[in-house]
């Protein structure tokens, strides 16, 4: 699984990517979590306002820090 955080390294996308590792951790799941700062890579993911999380290629959550109960939905699929 390859879970990658867009944002630019504000407040919300480094709580976004603790998130993202302690619900790993609490589910015994390795993954690999990648942070994206670039703003052309980015907006090849369609992605306007961040943070956002992409798992696996796919557009999970864009504009908001995501709860663990989503989070945790989105890894266990």
């Amino acid at each position: 699984m390859k879970i990658e955080i867009l944002g630019t390294g504000c407040s919300k996308c480094k709580k976004t990517k603790e998130k993202i590792e302690k619900v790993l951790k609490q589910n015994g799941l390795e993954a690999e979590v990648i942070k994206i700062e670039d703003i052309e890579q980015i907006m090849n993911y369609g992605v306007m306002v961040t943070p956002a999380v992409v798992i696996d290629g796919e557009v999970k959550v864009a504009g908001k820090v995501p709860d663990e109960k989503d989070i945790q939905k989105w890894i266990t699929q």
